[in-house]
């Protein structure tokens, strides 16, 4: 029997009990020559000749193909047959991420179509299944391999990785699932929480209110650690409905209810949607009650000031390249982000797995969310990736653990933007859409260097040498007059306005502890070298005073770079424990 990965739920965040996951093995084939649409291969007639394991991606070992050469129209065809679950519900088809444009025909008709290689899409198919038997889904995903316009990430527009560029990922690369909803049904919700008040802002929008039944009400839910906090009934009258939920105390103070990474705690929700007396549609979600903030030049949260101690984390696996393999692999990244000290990840150039999300608000791990950028400017880049960001913070708005949000990094898609007008104002309205969305976290506007309007001041400074470290960051003054890769930190008109300063990369110290080949910044000779580099990288940027937050490069060793605390398969070069210590400043 063939292993099916990627089983459990894709989307922790909001949780129906009816649902199918359909990865697999599914039928697939590379279309070179771009004669499937002639052929008329999305009817599902046409048997594909080879098989893939989805959600891998063909280049990756675990699709069971792992050919990392250029193929750009890929097809994919599998049957699925609805469970009892779906008897009389409305049935969702949900795509976590395709790379990069997907075509779906569901029994030869066309359900949905999708652009944007990061982000989540679904299309209500009740009318085109047949309910009781087998249907024919079929994929058609192109990608434009080459195009260094195209928000891509670190996936590289030539054949062979190099340098800090990876292996490329075309088509399904996320989970692939059916769910069952109501004939009227909660499409998604939104949570804004607010600390200094003890509310929860709840906004539910509502599906198929077309033939709304007249007695519709929702009933809402919250418990903390088994106990009930608060309960609303609403009655559903419009397709968006907003309560503001007041979170009692029973006797305890509401701060030891916060979220943090030292103290990650959840309110449960449970939703029933129902006609009258019968419940139509259910469904389990839960939130955070965090508040991050800048107050008096200081990075807070929760009111308090907190040193942020970040890792960047790629997200890529040996053999699954930007999928990770299982949910006990995404776990474990953040558990041994935790273990050795950090107290947050950057998740660099990479829309993020939801699994990993839920892993982090569950046991308790900062998040920077950053967008997969393009390399060069166009105005199609601009239109695909203003898009595909709005989509990547509405799939992510709920989640307690992110703080910050990083549409552009190191002048990536705006090279150009010290001079360029256009890309100037491309990043700023980046920082003002990411702004008029979320209220509530802190945006950066192009993380490391050529920064405009920002609420931090991120600095990425790869310097290595001790002696130099605490000389440039021992006064504000100092520390944002460098200029690491002989970049300003700033644009002009857009000066330091006493943000907090971060050095959001540095350290990217290699050592080769496998048998995979590369580089890294500057290269350590034994394991006692290495944890004494690591001590001149990390303790200056701890003493300073004026670092508020630090991001070492990196978690794991990714392909041809080595440079990380991890082997790329996550095997630690040093004890956790030490470098635990050197976290701490020891």
């Amino acid at each position: 029997m063939t292993t099916k990965y990627r089983q459990e739920h894709p989307r922790p965040q909001f949780e129906r009990a009816g649902w199918i996951n359909l990865n697999g093995e599914w039928e697939f084939e590379f279309d070179d020559g771009r004669i499937g649409d002639k052929e008329h291969w999305h009817t599902g007639d046409k048997e594909l000749s080879r098989r893939i394991q989805v959600p891998f991606a063909f280049q990756s070992k675990l699709s069971g193909i792992g050919d990392p050469d250029f193929h750009d129209t890929v097809w994919y065809r599998t049957s699925f047959e609805l469970s009892a679950s779906f008897s009389g519900k409305r049935t969702i088809l949900h795509f976590g991420a395709v790379d990069y444009e997907a075509s779906v025909w569901v029994n030869g008709k066309l359900a949905v179509k999708h652009e944007g290689g990061h982000t989540p899409f679904s299309a209500d198919i009740t009318d085109m299944i047949n309910p009781s038997g087998a249907n024919a889904l079929v994929v058609k995903a192109v990608d434009y391999s080459r195009d260094v316009t195209l928000p891509r990430g670190k996936q590289y527009w030539l054949k062979d990785s190099a340098s800090i560029f990876y292996t490329r990922t075309t088509g399904i690369w996320q989970t692939v699932w059916l769910e069952a909803v109501g004939q009227t049904y909660m499409d998604k919700v939104r949570y804004t929480p607010d600390i200094d008040r003890n509310d929860i802002e709840m906004r539910v929008f509502f599906g198929g209110l077309a033939d709304k039944p007249e007695n519709l009400t929702l009933e809402i839910d919250i418990s903390f650690q088994g106990a009930l906090v608060a309960r609303d009934i609403v009655k559903v009258n419009n397709e968006e409905e907003t309560r503001t939920i007041r979170l009692t105390d029973f006797n305890d103070h509401s701060q030891g209810r916060w979220w943090s990474p030292e103290r990650p705690n959840l309110y449960d929700v449970r939703y029933t949607l129902r006609d009258g007396d019968v419940a139509i549609d259910e469904a389990s979600s839960y939130f955070g009650m965090r508040k991050v903030s800048v107050e008096d030049g200081k990075f807070c949260l929760n009111n308090r000031p907190y040193f942020q101690k970040l890792v960047l984390d790629q997200g890529y696996f040996p053999d699954g390249n930007l999928t990770p393999p299982s949910d006990e692999a995404i776990k474990r990244d953040v558990e041994l982000a935790k273990e050795m000290g950090f107290n947050g990840a950057r998740k660099h150039q990479k829309l993020e797995d939801p699994r990993y999300l839920y892993w982090a608000d569950k046991l308790g791990l900062l998040v920077w969310s950053e967008a997969a950028n393009a390399y060069q400017y166009s105005e199609k880049y601009v239109r695909r990736f203003v898009n595909e960001w709005q989509e990547s913070m509405e799939r992510d708005y709920n989640h307690p653990s992110i703080v910050a949000w990083v549409p552009l990094n190191e002048s990536w898609g705006v090279p150009n933007i010290q001079i360029d007008k256009r890309q100037q104002q491309h990043a700023l309205t980046m920082y003002h859409l990411t702004k008029s969305l979320d209220p509530m976290r802190l945006v950066v506007s192009n993380d490391g260097w050529e920064l405009v309007a920002t609420d931090l001041f991120n600095i990425h400074d790869y310097e290595w040498r001790r002696e130099v470290l605490e000389e440039r960051y021992s006064t504000p003054e100092k520390a944002i007059s460098t200029m690491p890769a002989n970049r300003r930190l700033s644009v002009s008109g857009h000066d330091y306005a006493g943000q907090p300063i971060l050095v959001t990369e540095f350290g990217g110290i290699g050592y080769k502890k496998s048998e995979w080949e590369g580089w890294g910044y500057s290269g350590a000779e034994n394991d006692e070298d290495y944890a004494e580099r690591l001590r001149a990288v990390i303790h200056p940027l701890l003493k300073s005073g004026v670092v508020q937050g630090i991001c070492y490069t990196q978690l794991t060793d990714v392909e041809q770079e080595i440079n990380g605390l991890l082997t790329y398969d996550r095997v630690p070069k040093i004890p956790v424990e030490l470098i635990k210590q050197i976290n701490e400043g020891k």
